[in-house]
């Protein structure tokens, strides 16, 4: 009786993982640590944007890019928000294949996510070289790089996340049972997401 007990003790660590990992028995330790720091994240930016609409109500004159400097190149702003939105589309294109067991996917969709997180990193970048003021030219140049620049770090940590996430499904290390870090990695991804709509509304829509 006691060898049966033995044998099947692991078999049920096994199960009850696999229900861990379903959402059947409460919520992974990842996922919640996760939801927690961008519980900490929102509260963050929210001081950000707080910060930037006290500093455009209490700015005398015109809001807006220094005298002499180029306007806010709309334009780009808006394809950039595209690849954006797009790559949380293709992020979760991802969770779903690594939820149904289908690595292949899995590693494609999170290469595209991967290359569109790099291509809007790489646009801003471009956008920062073509504005003509930077972070100390008056409390508008300050607000908005900061504001437009610790996103991108964010976004940057998020493509950090990704390429880890695709190192480990080539070495084949997700399931169907086993991928709490993609879960948790699109969790951000869509986060960073959300954020940089908030920042395109309030910096290049409510001007």
């Amino acid at each position: 009786m006691t060898g049966r007990t033995m044998q099947a003790h692991p078999a049920g660590e096994h199960e009850a993982a696999a229900a861990i990992q379903h959402g059947q028995s409460g919520m992974p330790t990842a996922l919640l640590g996760m939801l927690l720091f961008i519980a900490s994240e929102v509260m963050f930016f929210g001081g950000l944007f707080a910060t930037y609409f006290n500093a455009r109500a209490t700015t005398p004159g015109t809001w807006g890019p220094p005298e002499g400097a180029h306007e806010l190149d709309f334009a780009l702003a808006g394809a950039l928000t595209a690849i954006l939105v797009a790559s949380s589309f293709t992020m979760q294109f991802g969770v779903w294949a690594v939820r149904r067991g289908d690595s292949g996917k899995l590693k494609m969709w999170t290469g595209i996510t991967l290359i569109l997180g790099v291509l809007f990193l790489m646009g801003q970048l471009y956008d920062y070289s073509q504005l003509g003021f930077g972070i100390a030219d008056g409390v508008f140049g300050t607000t908005f790089y900061t504001l437009t620049g610790f996103h991108g770090a964010h976004v940057f940590g998020g493509a950090v996340g990704l390429t880890i996430i695709l190192a480990r499904a080539v070495r084949g290390q997700f399931s169907a049972r086993n991928h709490v870090a993609v879960e948790a990695v699109g969790m951000y991804w869509h986060f960073v997401d959300v954020v940089w709509i908030a920042v395109f509304s309030t910096i290049y829509l409510l001007r």
